[in-house]
């Protein structure tokens, strides 16, 4: 994708007599080295574009119109501004100053291993410390009520929609899948084993990497159902989707349609307390590590590329760090796993 277009968006005002052009340039290089060499989704890269147009502002409104021209006093002055509104934008959290910070002094480093500039001045500036925030997670009897909701019997014996409905569930927590994993599934990412013992599903993560992810016999049932009986009925609607998961014009379902379906079915189970796509994976790696599950299968299950992300769940369990445990490998949906097997 062109550099210019990375750097720019509907809204964003036109740069031209602005003395940004070279700023705004420099943004949409970064952003394209991101797009290429790491792989980063259109959502990642949009927050990243978001984030530098207030630098880039910043650094017009004072007078900084090359990269070069920066030093350390400005990005820290950029800095206390995230925290303060001193640059007449909104004042940020901890956690999303940081996230800002960081976009800016990723792109100080790439730009000084380009040799676009003499020095990193962000090299030295710290970012705010977030407070450390524990993952929510629910509990096993809540996750319960939410499958079955959604499980066959009643309408999910008759709606194709139902049924898909309760393989995404399935998929969200037995897989511990990001929304965005879950909806960017193809058939082909469900190897054919699925439908029998051993079934795993391809999903791909941050930075396009893949890992598969063993579905339990709940998760599997619930896909075998959806496959079998609603997702022909569904892609007949359309004009052939490799998606896994479709609407009901035949179509990729989308992530904010996905949100909806967990949103419904939490109400319909009484769970009163908010729930995200994330909360499920929060559940997901919370109760396998409550069963003594080892923290470095979690995160290859979860995708995490530190050790230390996925520790942060032991710290909402309440138990010790759980490196130190011998390795099992349970699913959710198993018999060995934190949430008992149901009943199909």
């Amino acid at each position: 994708m062109p550099a210019q277009v990375l750097a720019t968006a509907p809204g964003d005002p036109d740069p031209a007599g602005s003395g940004e052009a070279a700023l705004r340039a420099a943004v949409g290089d970064y952003l394209a080295h991101l797009q290429v060499e790491r792989g980063l989704s259109p959502n990642t890269l949009g927050a990243y574009r978001r984030d530098l147009a207030r630098y880039v502002r910043f650094l017009a409104a004072r007078g900084v119109h090359d990269p070069a021209q920066v030093d350390e006093a400005v990005v820290s002055g950029f800095v206390v501004a995230l925290r303060t509104g001193a640059d007449g934008a909104a004042v940020l959290t901890a956690s999303s100053a940081a996230r800002t910070a960081s976009a800016v002094r990723g792109w100080h480093r790439f730009l000084h291993a380009e040799g676009r500039s003499d020095q990193d001045p962000a090299v030295l500036v710290r970012p705010p410390t977030p407070p450390r925030r524990l993952p929510t997670a629910l509990t096993v009897e809540e996750v319960r009520r939410l499958l079955e909701v959604a499980g066959p019997g009643g309408e999910g014996e008759r709606s194709p929609v139902a049924l898909r409905d309760a393989a995404l569930l399935e998929v969200l927590y037995g897989c511990g899948a990001r929304i965005s994993e879950a909806v960017g599934l193809d058939v082909d990412d469900v190897t054919p084993e699925v439908l029998g013992e051993g079934g795993l599903v391809r999903l791909r993560g941050k930075g396009s990497r893949e890992r598969l992810v063993p579905l339990g016999p709940c998760a599997r049932s619930a896909l075998e159902r959806y496959l079998a009986r609603s997702r022909p009925q569904l892609a007949a609607q359309g004009r052939g989707t490799a998606a896994l998961f479709l609407n009901t014009r035949g179509d990729r379902l989308s992530r904010q349609s996905a949100w909806a379906v967990l949103q419904s079915a939490a109400q319909r189970a009484g769970i009163a307390r908010a729930v995200s796509p994330h909360t499920l994976r929060h559940s997901f790696a919370t109760h396998l590590l409550r069963e003594g599950a080892d923290v470095r299968v979690v995160q290859e299950l979860l995708g995490h590329a530190s050790v230390a992300t996925t520790q942060v769940y032991a710290l909402a369990t309440g138990d010790p760090p759980p490196e130190a445990r011998a390795g099992r490998r349970p699913g959710p949906r198993d018999p060995s796993s934190a949430p008992p097997p149901r009943a199909d």
